[in-house]
């Protein structure tokens, strides 16, 4: 059974407002950090984290976002210590990044806080609400990846799923 409209805008608010606490979630994180993680650096150390080194490339795809945009963040992460480069055995002109020790920290300490705070927010909820919920979230994560790599929406008053992130 479909969607009613009503339900469909009350989801996309709640999406949005979601997002937009993630992100200020993500900024607090960032400030209690030693050397300021920016909060562009979390997507970015993590793939380097769970892949190994990666081409920048390669990080940006994982990252969903442009290389140019990718290659500006990891410049600025790389001055701050929490990346490396080194040449590419494969390709001489390439290179691959690398997550430091300091990197490696910098999300240890960002998982702990974001886990202090989502444990603070679902204090009053029980272990198996919590659990559904999670659930929810990774099947609405598989679905929104889902609807913004199919076919662009029609025009007849559909909105982008991108919007959503907004």
């Amino acid at each position: 059974m479909p969607l009613s409209p009503e339900t469909r805008e009350r989801l996309s608010v709640s999406l949005a407002q979601l997002v937009r606490s993630g992100r200020h979630m993500s900024s607090r994180a960032a400030t209690h950090l030693h050397g300021d993680l920016p909060s562009f650096g979390w997507p970015l150390l993590l793939p380097l984290e769970s892949d190994g080194d990666l081409r920048c490339s390669a990080l940006a795809v994982r990252a969903g976002i442009d290389v140019s945009v990718a290659s500006r963040q990891v410049a600025a992460l790389e001055r701050a210590g929490y990346v490396e480069r080194r040449p590419d055995p494969q390709d001489g002109r390439a290179s691959l990044l690398r997550i430091t020790a300091r990197g490696l920290e910098a999300l240890t300490t960002s998982r702990a806080l974001r886990s202090e705070w989502t444990g603070t927010a679902l204090a009053g909820w029980d272990d198996a609400d919590a659990h559904r919920l999670a659930d929810l979230v990774d099947r609405l994560l598989t679905d929104i990846e889902r609807a913004v790599t199919a076919s662009p929406p029609s025009a007849a008053g559909h909105h982008d799923p991108q919007a959503v992130a907004g």
